[in-house]
């Protein structure tokens, strides 16, 4: 633990009501709030290739591979942010799929995720809470957790590992289930970091505009300094399983909602 405990400027962090590190993923710390507690992982800084070879299957132009440095690490939730948070926070719930709190909330823009920290970083200002979205690049090196593949399970993926459209599955693999909406979180295997969901049951919003990649920015990149859309990483239950690999990118209108578009809640150290 001392290891992991240097590179942070101090340990616990105030908004954590629990803490530790475990074998599997290291360390980690809770966030609650109004008694919804939300498990942060500790993303160590380091170096990745974001994108995709050009040999992967079904890969999009603008995913050009390119190495991208990480400077500091950062706090990343294990799972989407609940139905369950969501009302912690604001009182209401705008979600299609209301049959368990635990389900990802959706039906979420990137404007309202905005309104959403703000009143969450409110709430624990005494802790000095910043919570924020992932850019781009922190979401892809949590999601490949070490990979370079289409996606952290390897060159393909199954329902049983993703929530996706078996009907519709990625370059050849076998048709399997197709749940037809969002499943509680932590129902499906974590990646090798912790992170549950990353591939499939809801887009996540990341903080970046929308853009081409700009290879001359290749250390801590923030993205397009402006844009249109947002970016959104990781497909969804709606989706094929082309849209989960781990280097897809999506873009919205800042405002767009739908019953499969999410986020995951990012921390400063």
């Amino acid at each position: 633990m001392m290891t992991l405990q240097k590179q942070l400027s101090y340990f616990p962090p105030a908004w954590a009501v629990e803490w530790g590190e475990d074998r599997a993923y290291g360390l980690y710390a809770v966030l609650e709030v109004r008694g919804v507690r939300q498990l942060m992982r500790w993303i160590q800084p380091g170096e990745f290739l974001m994108g995709s070879p050009e040999s992967e299957k079904q890969r999009g132009s603008d995913e050009t591979q390119h190495q991208v440095t990480l400077t500091k690490g950062y706090w990343l939730a294990d799972s989407v942010c609940t139905q369950a948070l969501w009302q912690a926070v604001t009182g209401e719930n705008p979600s299609e799929f209301k049959d368990d709190l635990n389900n990802p909330v959706e039906q979420v823009s990137w404007d309202d995720v905005q309104e959403f920290l703000k009143k969450l970083n409110g709430l624990l200002a005494e802790q000095n809470l910043q919570a924020r979205l992932p850019t781009e690049a922190e979401w892809e090196y949590a999601c490949r957790a070490g990979t370079l593949g289409p996606f952290s399970f390897g060159d393909n993926i199954s329902p049983e590992q993703v929530n996706y459209d078996g009907d519709n599955p990625y370059a050849g693999g076998a048709k399997g289930l197709w749940r037809q909406k969002t499943v509680a979180v932590k129902s499906l295997p974590a990646n090798a970091w912790g992170l549950y969901e990353m591939h499939g049951n809801v887009w996540e919003w990341c903080a970046d505009w929308y853009g081409e990649y700009d290879l001359t920015v290749t250390t801590d990149p923030p993205g397009a300094a402006e844009g249109v859309t947002r970016v959104v990483r990781g497909g969804s239950w709606l989706n094929s399983g082309s849209y989960c690999r781990s280097a897809y990118r999506l873009s919205w209108q800042p405002d767009y909602r739908n019953l499969n578009s999410g986020f995951r809640l990012a921390l400063n150290e």
